[in-house]
């Protein structure tokens, strides 16, 4: 394999990788039993997710200001795990409510998590239209928030965001739209916008960001659409022509599901959607990064082998290499379904936890590629090897993707170390010599660092 490094060809800044405590945290923030590791489960989990040294050093946390479907009990959640508490109302706060998840946002911020992302599903059911933090059953792509109410949603948004920000926690950013353009009548909270409705709730929280001078380090982001097939540009374009929003976001941030399920080729082709909307942001507002804040597989059934693995590694790479994002995060860190999602796998009934080659190979880029750190140009000439270059301080990180079932090889220009993850390997570390023969693995993830 012929491998093609220009380390002068520069694109993105990267700020890191992340993962959301949703579904998951308000149940293992309470297990507080000592495992194996001499540590709590909750702990350990939280290391293993966030801690550089005894982990795979996750930069971001996603906390979820819900909306308090868990109190109620209102609506439709065919899972109770789903449903959120909240901190009462708009002027009427108790923060002692949330607190296995709050547990679980604190201790990751201890363990190495130094930004901090509030996101809202729903607004909190005061001040929803029906009472819930969903629409009901029969209500289809209505808002459920009344244009009266944004002022005392902005309100408790950032009323929270204070109380968090002042306790310590570094909070960087508050997301009050996720997912706008989806139904949301069931399942679990959320809230749909119109892409005008949703840059008008984001215009009035940033006029009463700026009022408050204990956030003046707060940032916006959003608005977090669902697929990037659809109305990507019609939410980025309303959310964007407002000033005081521009003013106080940094990014657009998106999620990069795609799902087939249209059996048109033009509708399967993820990498001309992703080619498409970097070219129109680069055209509209090249000033502007896109991050990328939540995907996962949306596929049914457990998978913690190299399949799932390989297929996150390709997502990662196109959407940091077609993309340009400067920021990329899971959506469930860990979790308790029958799906293919989570970094770790939970047994609530058991109160147990296992870990996933996602998660292994997620490390392949979160422990190794710093904030700060720079892409640039790097390819192979083998259409079966995906590759990311990034370079910081002269510090070189390059990771590989394997996807065929035969080695690859090339031979080191530098010395440095590599870490491989297959399906024997789980980060294996090997010294490296410049003039060595570096194997790639048969499906395998494999990261190289070596001083430029």
């Amino acid at each position: 394999m012929k491998l093609s490094v220009n380390e002068r060809i520069r694109y993105q800044i990267f700020d890191g990788f992340g993962a959301s405590g949703a579904w998951w945290a308000q149940v293992v923030g309470g297990w507080d039993e000592v495992d194996e590791s001499g540590m709590s489960k909750r702990d350990r989990i939280s290391q293993l997710l966030y801690n550089k040294e005894n982990g795979i050093g996750l930069r971001t946390y996603r906390y979820n200001i819900g909306g308090g479907s868990a109190e109620s009990g209102r609506g439709i959640y065919w899972d109770d795990a789903r449903r959120a508490e909240c901190f009462g109302s708009v002027g009427n706060y108790d923060f002692s409510r949330d607190a296995n998840a709050v547990y679980m946002m604190r201790k990751a911020a201890e363990d190495g998590a130094d930004e901090i992302i509030l996101f809202v599903n729903s607004p909190v059911e005061s001040l929803t239209k029906n009472g819930m933090a969903q629409l009901g059953k029969r209500q289809i792509f209505r808002t459920n928030l009344a244009k009266k109410n944004y002022d005392k949603f902005a309100q408790y948004c950032l009323d929270v965001t204070e109380h968090f920000v002042k306790e310590g926690l570094p909070i960087k950013y508050l997301s009050p739209v996720n997912e706008p353009l989806w139904i949301w009548n069931g399942g679990q909270e959320g809230c749909h916008y119109s892409p005008r409705q949703a840059g008008l709730v984001m215009k009035c929280v940033a006029e009463k960001l700026k009022t408050r001078p204990a956030l003046k380090g707060v940032r916006l982001s959003g608005v977090e659409n669902g697929d990037i097939r659809w109305f990507n540009k019609s939410y980025t374009r309303e959310m964007l022509r407002h000033k005081s929003v521009r003013e106080l976001v940094d990014s657009v941030d998106i999620h990069s599901y795609f799902i087939n399920n249209v059996e048109v080729p033009f509708f399967n082709n993820r990498i001309g959607f992703l080619k498409r909307y970097r070219n129109w942001m680069d055209r509209r507002y090249p000033d502007v990064p896109v991050k990328m804040s939540e995907w996962t597989h949306m596929k049914g059934g457990r998978d913690a082998g190299m399949d799932s693995a390989l297929e996150t590694a390709k997502v990662i790479m196109e959407d940091i290499s077609v993309l340009n994002v400067t920021s990329w995060q899971h959506w469930l860190a860990c979790s308790p379904y029958d799906y293919c999602d989570g970094l770790i796998y939970l047994d609530f009934d058991n109160r147990t936890y296992s870990i996933t080659k996602r998660y292994y190979v997620t490390g392949n880029f979160s422990k190794f590629i710093p904030f700060g750190a720079q892409r640039f140009e790097i390819s192979t000439d083998c259409e079966n090897i995906k590759t990311v270059g990034f370079i910081n301080n002269g510090d070189c990180t390059v990771v590989f993707a394997n996807f065929a079932d035969k080695t690859e090889d090339f031979t080191a220009d530098k010395d440095g170390v590599i870490y491989i993850t297959d399906e024997n390997r789980s980060l294996e570390k090997t010294e490296i010599r410049a003039g060595d023969k570096i194997i790639l693995p048969a499906r395998s993830v494999t990261t190289y660092i070596y001083r430029s």
